[in-house]
This record gives C-alpha cells, sequence and structure tokens, in this order.
C-alpha cells in the first residue's frame, strides 16, 4: 500500500510539473487563441503581452518577457500577425518589436518611430504605421522588417483600413478626415470629411468603410457612425448618436461583415443595415469597466477587456455570441488590443 502510494505520488507530481514546463515553454502558442495587448502604466516600462488559449481555456501572462529575458516597453498599442511573424507597437518606446508567431522569440526590434499607434498588414511584403504625434505615417518594409519610408498626412493619425490598392487612415485628436493612400504608389490621393475624432474603422461584406467618430473628448460634438463608398470615397450613411454624452469607441465587425459591435456604456452591436445606433447595451458591464474588445471572426466570441481602474491588474472576460459569460480571466495593467490567432482546424 505504501508503494502504491508513493506510485501515485510520482505520477501526480509527474503531470503538474509537465504542465507548468507547458507555461513555461510557450507550447500553448502553437494552438488557437487570442493576444491580449496590456498597456501598462504610462512611463512605467510595464507593458506585457498575453495569449488566452481555446486550448486550455485559460490565459497566460508575461508572454514576451518569458521568451525573451527582457521586458516588452512603455504603452504597447497594437500588434498585427503577418506569415510566421507578429508585430508588436509600443507607442511610448517608438519602436515595433518582431517576433516570431509560435515562440514569441525576438527577430528584430524596429526603433526610431514617433509615439506609433495602430499598424495594418498591407501585403505580405508591406506594413502602415500611424501615430499620434507625427504627421506621417511610417511604412514597414516586412522583406528585412526595416523602415522604408513615410507618408506625410501633414496631421496626426489613428486608425487603418486597408481595402483592394487603398488604405483609409483617419486623423484622430482634434481631426475631422479620413485620408485614402494609394499603396501602391504610397500616396495620399484623396481625403474625406467625416465627424469629430475618427477613432475606430472596419469594412463589412459589402466593402463599405464605417466609421465611428466619437465626438471629441470635450463632449461638444455628436458622436457619429458614417458609412463609406470604398470604391468613390463618398459617404454613403450618418447614424448620429442622440447625446452628446455619448462617447463610443472600438468598433468592431463579426466574421461574416454583417454584424458591427461598439463599446458606449457597455457592448452595443447592431446590423450593418441598421438606420439608427442600438439605445441599450447588448452586454451591460455589470460592474466592470468595458476598455476594448475582438470579435472571434469563426465562432462570434465577444472578448472585452476590463481596463478595472487603469491601476491594478485588469481582466479578459469571454462571452459566447449570445452575449452569455464563459469566462472571467486575470490579465495585466491596462489589457488592450486582442487579436485573434486561428489556426485553420479551429471551429
Amino acid at each position: 500500500m505504501k508503494k502504491l502510494f508513493i506510485s501515485i505520488s510520482i505520477v501526480i507530481i509527474f503531470i503538474s510539473c509537465d504542465k507548468n514546463s507547458d507555461d513555461r515553454n510557450g507550447s500553448f502558442l502553437s494552438g488557437s487563441g487570442a493576444f491580449i495587448i496590456n498597456e501598462g502604466n504610462f512611463m512605467g516600462g510595464n507593458g506585457s503581452l498575453s495569449f488566452y488559449s481555446y486550448d486550455s481555456l485559460k490565459i497566460y501572462n508575461d508572454i514576451f518577457i518569458n521568451a525573451n529575458g527582457r521586458p516588452l516597453g512603455d504603452v504597447p498599442n497594437s500588434l498585427a500577425i503577418s506569415g510566421e511573424r507578429i508585430y508588436i507597437v509600443v507607442n511610448n518606446s517608438g519602436k515595433v518589436e518582431v517576433v516570431d508567431k509560435n515562440t514569441l522569440e525576438s527577430v528584430k526590434t524596429i526603433t526610431g518611430l514617433i509615439a506609433p499607434r495602430n499598424i495594418s498588414i498591407v501585403s505580405s511584403t508591406k506594413a502602415y504605421v500611424s501615430s499620434i504625434y507625427s504627421d506621417s505615417v511610417t511604412v514597414l518594409d516586412l522583406t528585412d522588417n526595416s523602415i522604408s519610408g513615410f507618408i506625410n498626412l501633414r496631421r496626426s493619425s489613428e486608425a487603418i483600413a486597408v481595402i483592394r490598392n487603398k488604405a483609409f487612415i483617419s486623423n484622430w485628436v482634434g481631426g475631422a478626415e479620413v485620408l485614402v493612400i494609394d499603396t501602391d504608389r504610397d500616396k495620399v490621393i484623396d481625403s474625406i470629411s467625416v465627424a469629430m475624432e475618427p477613432e475606430s474603422m472596419v469594412i463589412d461584406k459589402n466593402k463599405m468603410l464605417w466609421v465611428l467618430c466619437n465626438g471629441g473628448w470635450k463632449r461638444e460634438f455628436y458622436a457619429e457612425l458614417i458609412g463609406v463608398n470604398t470604391s468613390t470615397n463618398v459617404i454613403e450613411k450618418r447614424l448620429v448618436f442622440p447625446t452628446k454624452l455619448a462617447s463610443p469607441s472600438c468598433l468592431q465587425i463579426d466574421g461574416d461583415g454583417s454584424t458591427l459591435y461598439y463599446l458606449e456604456s457597455g457592448l452595443r452591436k447592431m446590423k450593418t443595415d441598421a438606420e439608427t445606433v442600438p439605445a441599450t447595451p447588448y452586454i451591460a458591464e455589470s460592474g466592470h469597466y468595458f476598455y476594448k474588445m475582438g470579435i472571434n471572426p469563426v465562432n462570434g466570441d465577444i472578448l472585452v477587456t476590463d481596463a478595472v481602474d487603469y491601476q491594478q491588474k485588469g481582466h479578459l472576460l469571454i462571452y459566447d455570441s449570445a452575449g452569455k459569460l464563459l469566462s472571467d480571466e486575470m490579465a495585466d495593467i491596462i489589457p488592450g488590443m486582442v487579436c485573434f490567432k486561428l489556426n485553420s482546424d479551429f471551429n
């Protein structure tokens, strides 16, 4: 009996150690899941990266520092996946970290950017990075992970949406325009007057560009959701929010491109053919502080980050497509952007 107890104990210890080994060696990264950028505190240098695994149904924190032995940087803001590489934009460090998609090990650090914000993959060889302070968009060469040029906008930039050979780039802080870039020539070819502070953008199944304008931080203007024809660059739809107190953010779209989501005193959901913005939340905050979100393009899961008080560690809230809370995971300080990494066998 004593020998049997010892044998069982050894097996339990072995299984436990093996599980911890998976956490340390990052093998969970080969599966499907979602990356969560934790912005950290401004000037704190404590930004980090997390991964929610659909295989284990758990979150793994500090995965960049675990893979590279150094912090990610000061206020990471966005990331994009291209082929076998992940590009992480670190705003207050003025850099883009290039890492391997399945190990998170560093490939290269691209430095010299001014307050970079969002990154969008234009092609297999090119990406654009917006800037909150510079008047230019940075062009990255993805073949050697270097800065290949700049596109002078004469104003700051925020959201980027790419379709065909056009990139639509919003002028966010104090601005009310979306600039149109010819991605073959890296040149500004048009501008579209929208509403105050176009904060986020998506493209739907009909190739309509949706621009969410928050109305400005002073609440002097009404927020608007604007639909733009991407062939003609002409506004075809304007939905005005009913009160100047509304400050919507983080516009997202589902996998088939027919349903819009955004944050405004909870999470709102609407069809692209709706004639008004929703009056009530699809998912109430219920004591949380919704900050950013992402929509799983395959199964419709809704992943929302809760920034709590912007000082302590926040949460990742996982809802199914019907709005039912499935899980509440502890992330890191100010969990922000959600980016899905889904393998071909995910369903």
